[in-house]
């Protein structure tokens, strides 16, 4: 009973500081300029698939050959579902005029799991003037590495009379760790645009009554590789578009009575008219009130997009009530605008 009590006022505490927080977080949608940065000038892209199936080292038993000898396979599908899916994409980008796949390429390689040394410039130029693309978006490597972890349990199964007897019964999960880098080639320039690598993990699970039964009853494992390589296709052709994301900010809602209200109004989506409460808290004789009201009028300028005003808000919180929330505050803003910055570049160019 004196541990229940114990607990229970544990829990009552946690209760009273979340409920006695002094501010409320919200979020908002913010634009961040693309990862990768590619001129308005450049029209035409070839997209080139340089992987090759890598060489599995043939296991000492049946498993690891079954799974050496799937793997040469699945990885071929998978380099070509990750290509599809990026040439797709890229297709569907209204700011190019076409986008080509290469059909073949003779620096085929093995497949190493890792960046192979870039290809020769007068052979990127070569590419470029046959195809007559701008850039050469390429696939240097994919790669899938396997492992199989067993379980060995028990099963009741009818016999021959019908009868349910406990027989083994084996549980394989294979975890299956897709690996890819890509490159981006300008050709003119003589420059690698961007350098990028990924991977992602798949977990299939089959049972049988022997291990070779249990590695055949995953059936799915092709399926979840191609998918996820289409995956990995589609969000590198994201990275040269803006992309917009959702930011965190936390805003002050207890000190007076206003500030109560104007959370009330927030909490309805009348920003404007917490703001002309916080407004009104500018002047309070206490400097802790004070300054949390100009730091709330930086966030409505936030979320109003005038950076520059909030950042003069949060400043003044800081400097002449010394509100350290604002400070930290004030780094996100600076960020906010050198992204902005960036992005406006971006799109001018």
């Amino acid at each position: 009973m004196k541990k229940l009590n114990q607990y229970a006022g544990l829990l009552g505490l946690l209760i009273f500081l979340t409920g006695c927080s002094a501010t409320n977080r919200l979020t908002m949608n913010a634009t961040e300029p693309a990862p990768v940065f590619l001129s308005r000038e450049i029209q035409k892209v070839a997209v080139v698939n340089r992987s090759m199936a890598s060489e599995k080292h043939e296991g000492i038993d049946k498993i690891d050959r079954i799974l050496s000898a799937e793997g040469m396979q699945l990885d071929r599908k998978g380099a070509d579902a990750a290509v599809s899916e990026l040439l797709h994409e890229l297709s569907a980008d209204d700011r190019f005029s076409e986008v080509v796949m290469v059909d073949s390429l003779s620096l085929e390689r093995k497949g190493l799991g890792v960046f192979p040394a870039t290809l020769d410039w007068d052979y990127v130029r070569e590419l470029c003037d046959t195809y007559e693309a701008d850039v050469l978006f390429v696939l240097e490597y994919y790669d899938t590495d396997t492992r199989a972890a067993y379980r060995m349990t028990t099963r009741a199964l009818p016999n021959n009379l019908g009868i349910n007897v406990n027989v083994p019964y084996h549980e394989v999960t294979l975890n299956t760790l897709v690996k890819n880098g890509w490159r981006i080639y300008d050709p003119y320039g003589k420059m690698v645009l961007d350098e990028f690598s990924s991977q992602r993990q798949i977990s299939t699970v089959g049972e049988g009554i022997n291990p070779i039964k249990a590695v055949e009853a995953v059936m799915g494992r092709e399926a979840a590789v191609i998918e996820q390589s289409k995956y990995l296709g589609n969000q590198y052709a994201w990275r040269i578009r803006p992309v917009t994301k959702r930011i965190a900010r936390d805003y002050f809602v207890r000190g007076t009575e206003k500030f109560e209200i104007a959370k009330r109004r927030a909490q309805t989506g009348d920003w404007e008219g917490a703001a002309q409460l916080w407004e009104q808290e500018l002047l309070h004789p206490s400097r802790k009130i004070a300054g949390r009201a100009n730091y709330n009028m930086a966030i409505i300028s936030e979320i109003n997009g005038d950076l520059e005003k909030a950042i003069e808000w949060a400043s003044r919180s800081y400097t002449d009530y010394r509100n350290k929330e604002a400070l930290r505050y004030m780094d996100l803003l600076n960020y906010r605008v050198a992204e902005q910055a960036e992005l406006e570049r971006q799109l001018s160019r």
